[in-house]
């Protein structure tokens, strides 16, 4: 053990950014995608112009066929859910966080619209709802993903506050009263997959409170069995494990009018699956929300986001390079990168009184990119956080990255986020390794107090 005077010099090793690592990116089928795209002028002409406002529509064909098959039922649903592709359920986005901000300026307004977000959150959305000068409260995840009961009760007392909406109606959007943002599936940060009957329940508080249910659904095909007696055979891997809010939404009864905007969107992206500089997404709703998306003031005026990028995505999803590549290299490679960490939190973690939070969801299955643990009684992760990076050169997220801005009712003071995306694999027990002497270091001398994330000295931007 070194001593605190005395840090020592090695390679830092970053458990704190949620980035593939760079082995992992499909750089040859992209490759292959932009010289089809390209040297065809039928596809880069138009893919060099302004786009249509919903997006390049081949791709709106090829994510929409797409998605139909993935989520065309799964283990914990015993009928099809996603119903037939349906290209204009499909708006082409800039990606999840571009999209964000998108539906925020159609379907929200600062002076009638509140904001309930399911936390730990994913912390990069808070400034994405702050810059669209909308007011933020936490709701925990409980043990099926949201506190039902602690949501509604929110959401009763906020009926009596007096709301007066600042924008002017337009034709083509609605102003949700209410939004409540998750991760549902494999969540960022805790791994956590909400259940199908909260899912249910949630739409179904949602369409009392005139709330939109924006998800972000960026992990659900990153998935894999944790255990060889997995319920979930291998021959459904390719098979989504619940349905999607969006999917409940346009399924549960009664049954929503066609011609409405429905009361969930599900954002997609390609940023985990292909990688993050192809900066282009999708989202899925009902016809009417996605037109009346493409109608942000943004696609307008420049067209639809990412279009030259969209031409070559549409090549990599019609050859199927994407999904082999799915298959044949991301989920081997963090199923394994999954048991290394998931070995060394063992080993170097749960002996000092670390416990770890969900690991698998129904059937013994678990996905994304992240891990979550807690730190013993009186330990808070970001004292943790700070001695780590400062005298073993380790970045970890502390809990309080990840709690909802200006709202101090859900905090999480010991938990930690580990991604094992991103470091080499080898590199995995190393990091959780060190980690493991600094709690052991912090709980023999009964350090005490709070560091938030501002007092790390890292750049939180580079960790989405």
């Amino acid at each position: 053990m070194s001593s605190p005077s005395q840090p020592k010099t090695q390679k830092q090793i970053n458990l704190l950014r949620g980035w593939p690592h760079a082995s992992l990116l499909p750089t040859a089928a992209i490759t292959n995608a932009a010289q089809t795209a390209l040297t065809n002028p039928s596809i880069s002409t138009p893919g060099l112009l302004y786009g249509p406002d919903a997006g390049y529509e081949p791709l709106r064909e090829e994510i929409a066929s797409w998605l139909s098959g993935f989520n065309s039922g799964s283990a914990a649903a015993s009928t099809p859910v996603s119903g037939p592709a349906d290209p204009d359920r499909i708006c082409i986005t800039g990606g999840a966080s571009q999209n964000l901000a998108c539906v925020l300026q159609v379907y929200s307004d600062p002076g009638y619209t509140r904001v309930w977000m399911v936390a730990p959150c994913y912390f990069l959305a808070c400034r994405i709802f702050a810059d669209s000068g909308l007011k933020m409260a936490a709701v925990g995840e409980g043990k099926d993903g949201v506190d039902l009961e602690g949501l509604e009760k929110k959401l009763q007392e906020a009926e009596g506050i007096e709301r007066k909406k600042l924008k002017t109606p337009k034709p083509w959007s609605k102003t949700y009263r209410n939004i409540i943002y998750c991760v549902p599936t494999f969540s960022n940060p805790s791994g956590k997959t909400m259940t199908l009957p909260c899912r249910k329940s949630l739409v179904q508080l949602a369409r009392k409170y005139d709330a939109l249910i924006i998800t972000d659904d960026v992990y659900d095909f990153l998935q894999w069995p944790t255990t060889a007696t997995s319920s979930i055979p291998a021959s459904n891997k390719t098979t989504a494990l619940l349905p999607r809010l969006v999917d409940v939404d346009r399924t549960l009864d009664p049954i929503p009018s066609q011609d409405g905007f429905g009361n969930t969107v599900s954002n997609g992206s390609f940023s985990k699956i292909a990688g993050p500089g192809t900066r282009t997404g999708w989202a899925e709703a009902s016809p009417k929300f996605t037109y009346g998306l493409s109608q942000c003031g943004s696609s307008r005026s420049g067209g639809a986001p990412s279009q030259l990028t969209a031409t070559i995505v549409c090549e990599l999803l019609r050859s199927g390079e994407l999904g082999r590549h799915i298959e044949g290299v991301l989920v081997p490679a963090y199923q394994r990168r999954y048991g290394a960490l998931m070995d060394a939190i063992q080993r170097w973690l749960v002996p000092l009184g670390v416990t770890v939070g969900e690991v698998s969801s129904e059937g013994g299955i678990f996905g994304g990119f992240f891990v979550w643990v807690e730190m013993p009684a009186g330990v808070d992760s970001g004292v943790v956080a700070r001695r780590a990076k400062e005298r073993e050169g380790l970045v970890v997220a502390p809990g309080s990255m990840f709690e909802v801005e200006g709202d101090d009712s859900v905090k999480f003071d010991r938990g930690v986020r580990l991604c094992f995306a991103w470091v080499e694999e080898e590199e995995l027990a190393e990091g959780v390794e060190r980690l493991g002497r600094v709690v052991r270091e912090i709980t023999e001398e009964g350090v005490t107090g709070r560091v938030d994330e501002g007092e790390l000295g890292v750049d939180l931007g580079e960790f989405r």
